[in-house]
């Protein structure tokens, strides 16, 4: 029961609205909105608390944890709990140039974080979690991946997973692993800069094949595998980055024969197939033996989790990729392995990564709306490739964007070399999942739709 001493925001504890510690908590929560409660000022003792509402303790610590979460209150060991200061906003831009899942809504990333890192300590040796594991991932972590996989292949041979510390990693390895120095690259004229970080690090050139709209042509492959004997061809089918084409499933199947002809290695990085609505089947499906295929957690998790699962199917060839990852990267670390393996099979990846799937497709609605015609996404993935109309050019916008607190990627930064740059199609990737607040997207969105509709001598934007 409460007394008449009890203090102003104090709830009144309803049967109807829902667990006890987040009404608290709420309550709370809505006293320091409407300055009942201001930073500094000591909340009472739990146990307090507790008895003026007629709960146990256990109530009270969980809505006081639940505040601490939300950045309300903070703790000052034996002087109590206070509430907090407001943080600063240390950056006030806004970054639509990162591709990140988006939060979702309804998920508590901070309990699944907690839960899987307790079942993981619980179920594993802590030595061998702060050890040395160099063969690729334990057993488990390769059945894991596996089942990751399973949407794209069905049951697959676990031993053929190599787990790795991210696609980027496996990327480069697969360059050293496939290539000589000196080798030919081939890619899309427009494509993950990732690729050609690694290549001019190893001393191989990147070269572009022609795409169109359901990306690289299939003709124009054979003609430069005829011409230039390549290494590998790198292919990123699904809501290609930065494009967001998904290639449909007869030019894959094109693609895999032209491969399978030309004797070439493919590499198909493939991290927003399990965020695509229906997808067609990996290239890999039509060149198993042709295919090295990469899929990441961090585009549908979290990038956090630095673990990637790589399907090679030759044995001598994982073990000199192995060889090669070990020379930069030597492993995954085995603590997020581990935490991948253990969200993986009980399902939390699963629910994560439907949440982000829907937070995407959320988000992509909003821009179709705020951006009107000039919006040409799929509906899903984390990012929109937009074309700009002819008086911006993609470098002046990216630039007039970051004078108003917007971070955008333009086009160039995805061209192959300098010579592609000038050829480039005239446009920007924005990122939808970097910023968690969704209203905060729509007015950067908003902004940045204001910003297209003027001309670039109305904004003072420096020519770039």
């Amino acid at each position: 029961m409460q007394d008449d001493f009890s203090p102003p925001w104090l709830p009144r504890l309803s049967a109807q609205g829902g667990p006890r510690f987040l009404q608290i908590a709420d309550a709370l929560q809505a006293a320091v909105a409407d300055g009942v409660l201001n930073p500094g000022e000591r909340l009472p003792p739990q146990r307090h608390l507790a008895a003026q509402l007629g709960v146990d303790l256990t109530t009270v610590t969980r809505a006081y944890d639940e505040a601490r979460r939300r950045h309300l209150l903070e703790g000052r060991g034996a002087r109590g709990t206070y509430v907090a200061a407001p943080k600063a906003e240390l950056n006030a831009v806004l970054d639509l140039s990162m591709n990140t899942p988006p939060p979702p809504q309804g998920v508590d990333f901070d309990d699944l974080l907690k839960q899987g890192l307790s079942q993981v300590l619980m179920r594993a040796d802590a030595d061998l979690l702060m050890n040395y594991h160099l063969g690729g991932g334990s057993d488990a972590d390769r059945k894991a991946g596996a089942q990751w996989l399973a949407p794209m292949f069905g049951a697959l041979d676990a031993q053929q997973v190599v787990v790795c510390p991210g696609a980027q990693a496996a990327i480069a390895a697969l360059v050293l692993t496939l290539t000589q120095p000196g080798d030919v690259i081939l890619a899309e004229p427009c494509s993950y800069p990732g690729l050609r970080v690694a290549a001019t690090q190893f001393g191989r050139r990147v070269m572009a094949v022609a795409a169109d709209q359901h990306g690289m042509l299939p003709q124009m492959l054979e003609q430069a595998c005829q011409q230039h004997q390549p290494g590998l061809v790198y292919l990123n089918p699904t809501l290609q980055n930065p494009t967001a084409i998904t290639m449909p499933e007869h030019r894959r199947q094109a693609l895999a024969r032209i491969a399978q002809r030309c004797k070439v290695r493919v590499v198909e990085d493939d991290p927003y197939w399990l965020l695509a609505e229906a997808p067609p089947p990996p290239v890999a499906t039509w060149a198993a033996e042709q295919v090295v295929y990469i899929s990441t957690l961090s585009k549908c998790l979290t990038p956090g989790l630095r673990v990637a699962f790589v399907l090679i199917r030759d044995p001598d060839e994982r073990e000199r990729f192995l060889a090669a990852l070990r020379s930069f990267a030597l492993m995954v670390a085995p603590l997020s392995a581990a935490l991948a393996t253990q969200w993986i099979c009980d399902g939390s990846a699963r629910s994560l990564m439907e949440g982000v799937r829907q937070e995407a497709r959320l988000r992509h609605r909003m821009a179709h709306d705020v951006l009107a015609g000039r919006y040409s996404g799929a509906g899903d993935g984390l990012h929109v490739w937009l074309e700009l109309p002819g008086y911006w050019r993609s470098a002046q916008l990216a630039h007039a964007a970051d004078s108003e607190g917007i971070a955008v990627t333009p086009a160039e930064a995805f061209a192959l070399d300098a010579t592609h740059s000038g050829a480039m199609v005239n446009a920007i990737r924005i990122s939808l999942g970097c910023t968690k607040d969704r209203k905060r997207l729509q007015a950067g969105l908003q902004r940045l739709s204001h910003l297209l509709a003027r001309r670039p001598d109305t904004c003072n934007a420096a020519v770039v």
